[in-house]
């Protein structure tokens, strides 16, 4: 069996671009590490509204969907929620990571991420994933997100999620801007530890339905060299901010233009930390969540 190191690690991308001014000031580290990340962590609690409520003001959770046997794994459960916020006019989907997500990761078991199926935005991603985010909206959650949208006309809407939850906020951001429930205009997607969703034609079509898309990567986490460019095709989409090192508050952050860039996470040799993985901006992802974002 391959190790973990010759399985993931990073191969080098001849992309590299220039960064525009106005996309580097889009990004803001404050947006990403005080609300985003607090709504990719509550999706670990049995009760998201109580991040909803040590976070933000006027918050209240929709529902929290939990699917057994989402996707390939027969004992695992996808689960995601929606929310509104009426101080930021905001409507919100959020999904969680899973325990079973990282234990493939951990046996380098790339088998699941052989099979791919059509995305409607256009190229091709992995079904486990694809899987994964269907399930969960179609057992209601687009249901409530149609529900949110008419009582709440003109919100933005925040889509956020970690490790495998971030694939499948990348398809949900995409799907409902491919499927016009929003224009691409009001969405913001930042997703955390995100692994790469699909092929470079899904990449590509998902780069243009979005003004605000980011992937927050943390030094050397795993998962987003997970699976392998190259293998089948795999690529991540833009754009990536790369925080090298600390996360702390103040720490330096690199904005990389590209879908695969050298200037950011996909210049490292080395690529194999579960712990980066499993912490983003000086939080345990998951606990803290699960206490409330306290």
């Amino acid at each position: 069996m391959l190790t973990i190191f010759t399985l993931f690690c990073v191969i080098f991308s001849v992309h590299s671009m220039v960064l525009p001014a106005s996309k580097i000031s889009s990004y803001t580290d404050e947006f990403a590490r005080n609300q985003m990340l607090a709504l990719a962590s509550a999706a670990y609690s049995s009760n998201p509204q109580h991040c909803l409520d040590t976070k933000f003001t006027n918050a209240q959770l929709k529902r929290q969907l939990f699917i057994k046997n989402c996707a390939l794994l027969s004992d695992d459960v996808c689960s995601g929620y929606t929310a509104v916020l009426h101080a930021d006019k905001a409507i919100v989907i959020s999904f969680r990571g899973t325990q079973g997500f990282l234990q493939l990761i951990s046996e380098s078991n790339k088998t699941v991420f052989e099979s791919l199926l059509s995305w409607i935005a256009g190229g091709k991603v992995s079904k486990y994933f694809g899987d994964a985010f269907l399930n969960v909206w179609n057992a209601g959650m687009k249901d409530d997100f149609v529900a949110l949208l008419a009582q709440n006309p003109g919100y933005e809407v925040w889509v956020s999620g970690h490790s495998l939850g971030g694939s499948m906020a990348s398809l949900a951001a995409s799907y409902i801007v491919a499927t016009k429930m929003v224009d691409g205009s009001r969405v913001k997607l930042v997703t955390y530890g995100e692994p790469r969703t699909g092929n470079k034609d899904y990449a590509h079509a998902h780069d243009a339905q979005f003004a605000y898309s980011y992937r927050v990567t943390h030094n050397r986490d795993i998962v987003p060299h997970v699976p392998n460019e190259g293998f089948l095709d795999y690529y991540h989409n833009k754009y990536e901010v790369y925080y090298r090192e600390t996360m702390k508050s103040g720490a330096k952050f690199t904005v990389c233009d590209g879908d695969e860039d050298n200037n950011c996470s996909d210049g490292l040799w080395i690529t194999t930390s579960v712990d980066d993985h499993l912490h983003y901006f000086e939080h345990d992802v998951s606990d803290w969540g699960a206490t409330g974002c306290n």
